[in-house]
């Protein structure tokens, strides 16, 4: 007797080909518009073995206690920091993500923002835009040069790794912060020296670069205190999770010109972004696109489809998330 498909949850629609292939492969409910609702989900949970959420969709407590059937929360992403890991192990409840994916895009995205604030892009393009330009004059919208500046990197996994070969490709200097040094064979490749105070290399840096997960450890680590090391002269750039700044201090050094710039894609309140940050011309702000290309979407899908069907199986998902890595 054949085994019956996996029943599975997915919180919101994925590319159309992706959609395909898990509807071949399991018993798929998902919404007909773009998201179903936190109860909408609680309600299908009940007779559903696995559930796929994104990072808009807090997976805590309650939600794993809705569920007596479940047994795998396959992220649909790399942060896990959504999901209440340790209570799914409590409860004999599988977690897996989707690490390496957004790397390289990621990656492109910060030299990007850091580029826009560094050389003023949006300023030019609104003067462009609002029919402003009153031509070339050597002194009109000066920005500043790469080579030469010093790039401080917050965590130094795959994404700080992928920075630092491109900020060396633009002749910056690279140093990073990270839980544990790296080994010298990719350190050395990556020319990047290490420093083991944070405060040391936030106060030497131009631009300093956030590639650290959100976890309680790195909750505000980049808080009022810390931001004031930081040099009037230099630019923050984050792409990886709003909480890690202090968002409203940030905003205050910004607003009194104790910082020269930031570039963020991702906000501590989710969609709440301070309205005095928007306000600000010397800020650069993305809505958490970052890994917004069609092809990491797409190779996105196909992990968690690995994930899942290796846990279909038998076997544990290739890759697994467990407390101990966060």
């Amino acid at each position: 007797m054949a085994k019956a498909p996996l029943s599975v949850v997915v919180t919101r629609r994925l590319p159309p080909a992706i959609e395909a292939r898990m509807d071949e492969l399991f018993a798929v409910t998902r919404p007909e518009g773009d998201a179903f609702t936190r109860d909408e989900v609680l309600a299908r949970l009940r007779d559903a073995d696995v559930l796929v959420p994104t990072l808009s969709d807090p997976v805590d407590a309650p939600m794993l206690a809705a569920s007596d059937r479940l047994r795998l929360v396959a992220n649909y992403g790399a942060g896990v920091d959504h999901i209440d890991v340790a209570t799914a192990r409590q409860r004999g409840v599988l977690v897996s993500n989707t690490p390496g994916v957004q790397t390289e895009d990621t990656a492109d995205m910060t030299m990007a923002l850091i580029l826009a604030v560094i050389r003023r892009m949006p300023e030019g393009m609104a003067k462009m835009q609002q029919g402003d330009w009153e031509g070339w004059a050597p002194e009109a919208m000066l920005g500043g040069r790469l080579r030469g500046r010093k790039l401080g990197i917050l965590g130094m996994g795959r994404i700080g790794q992928a920075v630092a070969r491109r900020a060396s490709a633009f002749g910056m200097e690279v140093s990073y912060h990270n839980r544990r040094r790296l080994h010298s064979g990719i350190e050395d490749p990556l020319g990047a020296t290490y420093l083991e105070s944070l405060d040391r290399m936030v106060a030497q840096s131009d631009v300093l670069s956030v590639n650290c997960p959100h976890t309680p450890a790195t909750f505000h680590l980049m808080n009022a205190r810390r931001l004031r090391l930081m040099k009037p002269t230099a630019v923050i750039v984050n792409t990886s999770r709003g909480e890690v700044i202090d968002e409203n201090a940030l905003t205050r050094m910004l607003r009194g010109g104790d910082l020269a710039g930031a570039g963020l894609d991702v906000y501590e309140r989710g969609r709440g972004v301070n309205p005095r940050l928007r306000a600000l011309p010397n800020v650069v702000l993305t809505p958490h696109i970052a890994s917004a290309t069609r092809e990491a979407r797409h190779e996105m899908g196909e992990r968690v489809i690995v994930n899942m069907q290796t846990f279909a199986d038998g076997h544990r998902p290739p890759d697994q998330v467990v407390p101990a890595m966060l």
